[in-house]
């Protein structure tokens, strides 16, 4: 087999799961090159991520040199990749879930006994399930790769910040917290991005990519996905949606969506076995509708577009 080139954006964290693939498809046998490629949001941090008017904003760039066979896959975070992808590329394998948990990093413990505090994130889905806890606090907003992100933290007169957790345990940043003298909790009431902290391998259609999938990775991505799909349906939207293992061949989905202001959370759970979950998803989903979750993405739409 020829050497197989992997194409990923240029954050530290991006280069750690290329090379993470790269480990894996050495393993079987395999040359390969890393290819680094800029994305639409890397490049731009001044705007928030959900007003830069497309879905896959980290992921185009990669879309396009795969494509046009500038590269033979490309590895991502699998939250960053829409739900649909463009024709002629497909998810050809989900090789590893690290701890799917959102994070705070804080400087102070004082901050748990603020009345009002600052919370810095990029992500309308953590910033809704924020205000849904503590609606008096304010949100602003953080873009930028982990690193730079953490630096701002520290920059600015704000209190804490949201990350994910394998974001900053992939990119070997936890251990430094505490020599920049910040702190993290696991935030266990905030329901993780659909496939946070999945790695999604995309290639193009026929393309022959070794085994190299993880089964369990991609039955619990197949759920979150199918989940967000059905309910986003190409709009932004604050959605979070979790699948826990229980026990053998036993799952647990636990899925939401709120209001960008937080103050409406539709949200659903139950327990699912191995062979039920190809439509999974879709009926977690639809329980949602049932409850109201249209009418609430309509109105997050309206108020995206005056945004």
């Amino acid at each position: 087999m020829k050497k197989i080139r992997i194409g990923t954006r240029q954050s530290p964290l991006a280069l750690w799961q290329a090379n993470k693939v790269s480990d894996l498809l050495t393993q079987k046998g395999c040359e390969t090159e890393i290819v680094p490629i800029s994305s639409e949001g890397d490049l731009n941090l001044k705007q928030p991520i959900y007003s830069l008017g497309f879905t896959g904003v980290f992921t185009k760039s990669l879309d396009i040199a795969l494509l046009n066979d500038k590269i033979d896959i490309a590895v991502h975070s699998l939250k960053d990749v829409p739900t649909v992808l463009p024709e002629g590329l497909v998810l050809a394998a989900y090789p590893e879930r690290a701890n799917a948990a959102d994070i705070l990093v804080y400087k102070s413990e004082k901050i748990f006994e603020k009345e009002v505090r600052t919370i810095a994130t990029g992500s309308l889905r953590r910033r809704a399930f924020w205000l849904n806890q503590y609606p008096n606090d304010q949100l602003v907003d953080l873009r930028g790769n982990v690193q730079l992100r953490l630096q701002k933290l520290l920059d600015n007169d704000w209190d804490g910040a949201i990350f994910a957790l394998a974001g900053l345990d992939r990119a070997e940043i936890l251990e430094e917290l505490t020599a920049k003298k910040l702190h993290y909790k696991v935030i266990d009431w905030m329901i993780s991005a659909p496939s946070q902290g999945i790695l999604g391998v995309v290639t193009r259609e026929n393309y022959e990519l070794p085994n190299i999938n993880n089964t369990e990775c991609e039955l619990k991505a197949t759920v979150e996905r199918q989940f967000l799909n059905i309910l986003e349906g190409g709009c932004t939207a604050p959605i979070g949606a979790l699948v826990s293992t229980v026990g053998e061949e036993q799952y647990h989905f636990h899925g939401a969506i709120l209001s960008l202001d937080g103050q409406q959370k539709l949200e659903v759970e139950e327990h699912f076995t191995k062979q039920d979950f190809q439509n999974f998803g879709r009926k977690m989903a639809e329980k949602c509708k049932i409850l109201g979750a249209e009418k609430m993405i309509e109105q997050i739409k309206t108020q995206l577009k005056k945004s």
